[in-house]
């Protein structure tokens, strides 16, 4: 299931449904990928359980299973930022 958040696009998607219930097209206008391709990474987050479905009217919204995946995929931000811009790592062992 980690495996998944190992695609930027995926992780990508998943930090946009930590701010929040979206669509396919409004997470399409937020990526750098086709439609088509956000839908094929929802799927596939779905199917593992990252994600979840509810209609809405014909719109199908996406969303987080769980407040503790909205917290990893932060944590996953903010351990990337700490190597992109060379930023030392907070030590939890002293």
């Amino acid at each position: 299931m980690l495996g998944h958040l190992a695609h930027a696009t995926r992780l990508h998607l998943l930090r946009l449904l930590a701010e929040g219930e979206q669509d396919v097209n409004t997470l399409t206008a937020q990526v750098t990928a086709s439609r088509s391709s956000v839908s094929q990474h929802l799927g596939r987050l779905r199917l593992v359980g990252l994600v979840q479905t509810r209609r809405d009217g014909r719109r199908v919204v996406y969303r987080l299973t769980s407040g503790h995946l909205r917290e990893l995929v932060e944590q996953a931000y903010q351990f990337a930022g700490h190597l992109v811009h060379d930023i030392p790592h907070h030590d939890t062992e002293r």
